[in-house]
């Protein structure tokens, strides 16, 4: 059993700022969690803080039920796997992996046993005569994992490990831990700024912005159900659109009208009907996904909105699989995500139809979503 619990942790630097704010986030037993957020949001220091490298200012960090906050790292019984790898130079792959293990005097038979069994599992086990500087980064983050896996912790511990890589090696590293998070059945927690990594990777995600947690569901509850804008904007690529706007009753009709009155949605008979009538007069923030924008007519039996005027793309990347068209409607930039055979250009005003039923709308002073 490998439990993390942390009640409401706080971090702050003495003659400084509040780093991290009543922090409780409770992660189970083989649980892949992803502390995800913008640069500055305080997710390395609270990984930093759970592996024993910054003190705690306030709260409780429990394993297994037990109080570490006072437990010296080695102690933890978490090993963390570091953005710049941290190999040894003048050591090769089998002397890196083995290093820690020989520290704790542990026999020779059962250190070459961890390093064989590890070797195994990433498939680096004709590297293990190598040096750091005879690798590629994919190869040398590989190490770095296998180096943690020796030690055969509790709790596994990322930060940004692929950060370093390139794009094509960041997507065959994805997949390989996961697979390796299902082999080795063990608790992981993950840092990244990268919104795919933590989609693709977290049985549960957790939002960080300025040291406070925005929210913390499973990759598509963020995604369909965002708790507020700041958790909209940041999960999903490409990013939502919004449209500052209002709210307006005319006797029992309700409406949404744009900023500047370009545009005008009759919401009658649509899932937000209900949430929005609270909201009659008041200033909100349309949001919706490139997906739920298309310039094919769609069925007016599903809440569909066609704005009167003919929107002109001004960018338009074809990406073979889909087509990203992007427009400017009141200042604000928008995105619509097309079929891969769509045949819109920047020449040609054309319509677009917006699935109502699916945007999103935020309170203009809270940012929360109306629900």
């Amino acid at each position: 059993m490998a439990e993390v619990l942390l009640k409401h942790i706080s971090k702050a630097y003495a003659g400084g700022p509040t780093v991290i704010r009543d922090i409780s986030i409770d992660v189970k037993d083989r649980e892949f969690v992803v502390l995800v957020g913008p640069s500055g949001c305080g997710k390395s220091t609270l990984l930093r803080m759970i592996a024993g490298l910054e003190d705690i200012t306030n709260g409780d960090l429990l394993l297994d039920g037990q109080r570490i906050n006072d437990r010296a790292p080695k102690d933890r019984d978490i090993a963390m796997v570091f953005q710049n790898y941290a190999l040894y130079p003048h050591m090769t792959v089998y002397e890196n992996m083995a290093f820690g293990l020989k520290l704790r005097n542990m026999p020779k038979d059962e250190i070459r046993q961890r390093v064989t069994r590890a070797a195994q599992i990433l498939e680096i086990e004709s590297l293990l005569d190598r040096k750091p500087k005879d690798m590629s980064g994919g190869q040398r983050q590989r190490v770095a994992i296998g180096r943690a896996i020796v030690r055969n912790p509790k709790v596994f511990l990322f930060d940004e490990p692929l950060s370093n890589l390139d794009a094509k090696l960041r997507g065959q590293t994805r997949i390989e831990l996961q697979k390796l998070h299902r082999d080795l059945q063990a608790t992981m927690i993950y840092v990244t700024h990268d919104q795919v990594e933590a989609m693709t990777l977290g049985d549960r995600i957790v939002v960080l912005r300025n040291g406070d947690v925005m929210q913390h569901d499973t990759p598509l509850a963020l995604y369909n159900q965002p708790a507020n804008r700041f958790v909209a904007g940041f999960i999903g690529s490409p990013p939502m659109n919004f449209l500052p706007g209002r709210i307006v009753a005319d006797g029992t009709a309700l409406r949404f009208e744009s900023a500047g009155g370009a545009v005008s949605i009759r919401l009658n008979g649509s899932v937000h009907q209900q949430a929005l009538a609270a909201y009659a007069g008041r200033a909100v923030e349309l949001g919706i996904r490139a997906e739920h924008l298309t310039d094919q007519p769609m069925n007016r039996q599903r809440s569909y909105f066609s704005p009167e005027q003919l929107i002109v793309f001004d960018a338009v990347e074809r990406m073979g699989s889909e087509t990203l068209a992007y427009f400017i409607l009141e200042g604000q930039r928008f995105v619509a995500r097309l079929s891969g055979d769509s045949t819109v250009d920047t020449s040609v005003g054309v319509s677009t139809f917006w699935d109502i039923d699916k945007a999103h709308f935020f309170d203009a002073d809270t940012e929360q979503t109306i629900r």
